[in-house]
């Protein structure tokens, strides 16, 4: 359950009192999610989220990640908005802890997904990225290759104990990126963590992208790629080239991707494989005993990027490119 920090009746109260929401009628911790302490929270004006941030969120990044929500939300992208209080202030502190209340969002995430799941995803994608255009706030990305060699530093003396030989294809892996990883892509901020629990579905409708804890400035290519990952390989590790093409297709109506992007996707695609790869081997190595939270398999990443450093053209991605 991701809930660290527990907030007493009496404090939540006095919190909520800042706002004008009507009284507290219910408040109940939301056992997805991994980062921070979430709970949904009903008032006598309707549901919201109530999100304490935890340790590995930054409070001076809180700013750039409410500013961007309000941002993209004025652009027509749905996602929650943070909450102002009487005081005009959306961020304020709650239990020690930097707090905000944003907007309930409706749907759900797909369990399983499907061809239409990526194809609305791919189309919301593009739309994000075009709706960040005049953002004028920067966040750099601290999971790009200079944070996946620190990561690896960290784990490097324990990664054998997790697979044998995980140290030295990852050894190897970096340096290969460090030579081709690409320059020069378009960019701006981008979600970076945009995993089906983040998606929001009403039936077939996408009803909204939530968890932008991870935005950053990067390549928007390289967010696709993570798309890439996270929703076109099957529960048995197989790709699904159809998934792909659907993604891409329907995000390129939106945004067209240059042949630049095209050409580096395959080692984007392998850059994103390790940074989850590599964050899920630091968190596995360091879990904590008795956290709620399990932590997520590393070894799936390994079997993704095994995949993309065998990709020999962008067919393999459900791309008809000459």
């Amino acid at each position: 359950m991701a809930v660290y920090t527990e907030v007493s009746d009496e404090e939540l109260n006095a919190f909520v009192a800042q706002y004008d929401l009507g009284p507290v009628l219910s408040c109940k911790g939301i056992a997805e999610g991994v980062e921070n302490s979430n709970y949904l929270l009903v008032t006598g004006s309707g549901p919201y989220i109530l999100t304490l941030y935890e340790k590995r969120t930054r409070r001076e990044d809180l700013p750039f990640f409410l500013g961007l929500m309000e941002h993209v939300a004025d652009r027509g992208v749905a996602c929650p908005l943070p909450v102002h209080g009487r005081d005009g202030e959306a961020l304020r502190e709650l239990c020690g802890r930097p707090a905000v209340i944003v907007t309930y969002l409706n749907g759900m995430w797909p369990r399983r997904i499907g061809l239409n799941h990526c194809a609305r995803l791919g189309e919301a994608l593009a739309r994000l990225h075009l709706a960040v255009a005049d953002f004028a706030m920067v966040r750099a990305n601290a999971l790009s290759l200079p944070g996946w060699t620190d990561l690896f530093a960290r784990c490097a003396d324990r990664a054998d104990t997790v697979r044998p030989g995980l140290r030295d294809a990852l050894a190897a892996e970096l340096a290969a990126l460090e030579a081709h990883w690409p320059a020069g892509l378009p960019s701006g901020v981008i979600h970076a963590d945009l995993f089906p629990d983040n998606v929001f579905f009403t039936g077939d409708a996408l009803s909204g992208l939530i968890d932008f804890y991870f935005a950053c400035n990067d390549f928007f290519a390289y967010d696709a790629a993570i798309c890439l990952n996270a929703w076109c390989f099957e529960p048995d590790g197989a790709f699904n080239a159809t998934k792909a093409r659907l993604l891409l297709s329907h995000y390129t109506r939106v945004r067209p991707l240059s042949a630049a992007e095209l050409d580096a996707l395959p080692w984007l695609c392998r850059g994103a494989a390790v940074r989850f790869l590599l964050t899920r081997l630091y968190d596995l190595l360091n879990h904590p005993p008795g956290a709620f939270v399990r932590p997520k398999d590393p070894l799936e990443y390994l079997h993704k990027l095994r995949f993309h450093q065998q990709v020999r053209g962008l067919g393999e991605y459900g791309l008809d490119v000459p």
